[in-house]
Parts: structure tokens; sequence; C-alpha cells
């Protein structure tokens, strides 16, 4: 894959999580781009040489999330050109097959969505995997729900559902803004949706291990599980979709932030896009003439810096 090709590759994936890409520069031996998300803008470079191949440059980005958002893209980037090298249609941008339990008997994965999208509610999801249900889901294509199309998570999300220990909480958001407001930090919104789905699962299974992707220290999650969740051993690791049950978490969290946001869109008459990109300030702008400033509050996370952008710009 040369500079151009993981260029394109990679603003796919990065306006998939809901960044502004802007159109490339080429320097000397590479290209150089910046990044938009949620109010901070960041450097990238993307170098190419004979002896090391082409390879991403985070060292002009500051905020560590923004870097690993942009690390995981280069990861599903590079995937996909495997895949397609392979002989795969690429579609569905889908990793190589092999995700596993990781040697675990048994597992609940954990994973989000909608915490970068500016509208729909944030949804946490929780799968319990054991090696015999990890067999019947092994030939499915479950994969990291980043990499997935919405018509693939929406069958994928029907068949863990058929097989699976799952559960779903969804913070709709009215209910987010009002927490946010109170404790002012995502993580900790995170950390209790989290700790909710682990609980709910622990009253139908009996497990020892729950796996996230981490966001923040471990101990925020600890504290919001309840009794039957203080006994669970608990990880939280970089790029934890790789673990199967994780991924499969990863595809009904997404399946209902698309299906709910689907609703609204349906609800206000104005299509409601996912991220948090520029294009989102001409839709909000149009949401508040037709709806008025307070029904943002209904549909939009509030926090988000865009919030101030689509009422400083709209037009009365």
């Amino acid at each position: 894959m040369d500079k151009f090709e993981l260029f394109e590759e990679m603003r796919f994936h990065l306006l998939g999580q809901g960044f502004d890409v802007e159109n490339y520069k080429e320097i000397n031996y590479g290209l150089q781009f910046k990044v938009n998300f949620q109010g901070k803008s960041e450097l990238v470079r993307i170098f190419e040489s004979k002896k090391k191949g082409t390879r991403l440059d985070l060292s002009q980005v500051k905020d560590d999330e923004i870097a690993e958002l942009i690390r995981r893209a280069e990861t599903a980037a590079y995937k996909k050109g495997k895949a397609a090298g392979s002989g795969g249609d690429g579609n569905d941008r889908e990793v190589e097959p092999g995700y596993n339990l990781d040697g675990y008997e048994s597992l609940i994965g954990v994973d989000e969505s909608g915490k970068g999208d500016y509208f729909g509610p944030l949804v946490i999801a929780g799968v319990y995997l054991d090696k015999e249900v990890a067999e019947k889901l092994a030939g499915y294509g479950i994969a990291d729900s980043k990499n997935l199309s919405d018509k693939k998570i929406k069958k994928l999300a029907v068949r863990i559902k058929r097989h699976c220990e799952y559960s779903v909480v969804t913070i709709k958001n009215p209910r987010y803004n009002q927490l946010h407001k109170k404790i002012g930090n995502l993580n900790k919104i995170l950390a209790w949706g989290h700790a909710r789905v682990i609980e709910n699962l622990l009253d139908k299974v009996n497990c020892d291990n729950a796996l996230s992707d981490k966001f923040a220290k471990k101990y925020l999650i600890e504290n919001a599980l309840m009794e039957k969740g203080k006994e669970i051993g608990l990880e939280q690791r970089v790029r934890a979709e790789s673990n199967l049950a994780v991924a499969a978490a990863s595809i009904l969290a997404r399946a209902e932030f698309v299906s709910q946001l689907q609703q609204l869109s349906d609800e206000y008459e104005i299509e409601l896009p996912k991220g948090a990109a520029n294009h989102i300030i001409d839709v909000g702008q149009k949401f508040v003439k037709k709806h008025g400033q307070e029904e943002l509050n209904q549909v939009a996370k509030l926090h988000f810096k865009t919030t101030d952008k689509i009422l400083n710009l709209r037009l009365f």
C-alpha cells in the first residue's frame, strides 16, 4: 500500500469515527493532512521510502485519544488492504478471521457506540461467550463494527442475539445531557454504562472475567459495579475488539445506535448524520430552524463544541 492508498483508506475509517479530514498536501517523502475531531485539530503525516516502506507519523499529534483513534484507522486500513490482496471484495472493510477469547473459558465483552457522534444516544453493549458459542460465531465474519457496513452490522446483530446472552444499555440524549451536566465527565458515564451491562449479564450467567476497550482508568468501572460485579476480573485493553466477545458487543452497540439514530431522523423528518465533522453544523442549523433550539436536547450531545457553532452560526 503506497502513501496515497493509505491516506484514502484512513480517511474512510476516520470519517466513520466522526472526524473531519482535510485533503493532503505533498511534502518531502510523503503527505501531511489535518484532522478535526470534537473541536480539536491535529496534523498527521504519512512517509514512504524504499527502505522503511509506508509509515504513519503521529509526532505532531498532541491529544492521546485522537492519536489512538488515528492508529485504529491505520490498523483497519492495512487489514482491509490485506483482505483485498487475498481475493476478498472488501465491501465491508472486514479484518481477517481469527478472533478468539484470548484463553478465557468464558468472557463478557463490552463495547460502546455513539460517544463520538453528535447526534444520537450513547449505547453500551455486553456479550457473554464461552468456547462452545464462540465456535458457532467464528464463521460469521464478526469484526470490530468500525470496519463493517451498517447493512452487515444489522445482519450480524441478529445472529449474535440468536446465539448469545447479551445486554444493551441505551442512554438517550435527554438522559445523557442530564448526566453529563451533573457528572461533567464522559468517561464516568461510560464507566457507569459498562458496569450496568456487566451486572445485567451476571444476572443471567456465571462468569469470572470481563474485557472492554481501554477508555479510562479501570477503577472507574470497578467503582460503578455493584455486589455481583465486584467479584469479576475486569480487564481493559487497547484494541480489545480483536477479542471475539468485544467485537460482538461492538456490533450490538452500533446496530442499536444506528437504529436509534434512524428513529430520531424519522420522528423529526430530517436525516441526522453520524459523526461530529463540520457538515454536522449545517444539519444542526436546519434542525434548529425547523424544530427550535430546545429540541436539540432530544437528539444531540449538547456538550460538544458543535452546539456552540450551530447556535452561533444559524440564521434567523
